[in-house]
């Protein structure tokens, strides 16, 4: 029975939807303490043609070691998302709830980095926002940003 559970575990970990995976495409020290901004490039895996840039903080180990609060980072992010290629988009959530794009982890167990995408369809418009999910409470800290998409080719509004 044992056997059958944990194949069963298994199989629904290698199904699951993944999200896209990041790229640091740059790092920015801001201080002696080790502290540095992170930017990351990621791809829509669902919707060719989008590419995110994706910055945030990450803490160096003096800081860990003269504030304490060893297995955490800050929650403050950046996103700035364009069309780098033709827009496709593939088989998305189309509810006003979304779905996760990108998914990091910032402290051992109680905070995530998200970016999700929402799909204003009224408007052809991808919404993409990076948050921070926490266990603990949520977090206000919140960054937005949207690609228009382009009409297909020979459609007119």
């Amino acid at each position: 029975m044992r056997g059958l559970v944990a194949t069963l575990g298994a199989a629904a970990l290698l199904l699951a939807p993944r999200p896209a995976p990041a790229e640091q495409v740059g790092e920015i020290g801001v201080d002696w303490a080790g502290n540095d901004i992170v930017i990351e490039a990621v791809r829509d895996p669902k919707v060719s043609g989008v590419t995110c840039h994706l910055a945030y903080f990450e803490r160096g180990l003096i800081d860990r070691l003269a504030k304490g609060n060893w297995f955490e980072d800050p929650s403050n992010s950046a996103i700035e998302c364009q069309q780098t290629g033709p827009i496709s988009l593939g088989d998305i959530d189309r509810s006003e709830d979304g779905e996760d794009v990108f998914r990091a982890s910032r402290s051992i167990i109680l905070k995530t980095l998200r970016v999700k995408r929402i799909y204003d369809e009224a408007n052809r418009t991808l919404i993409y926002v990076s948050h921070a999910r926490e266990l603990t409470e949520g977090s206000a800290k919140v960054s937005i940003s949207t690609v228009p998409v382009p009409l297909p080719a020979g459609e007119g509004k």
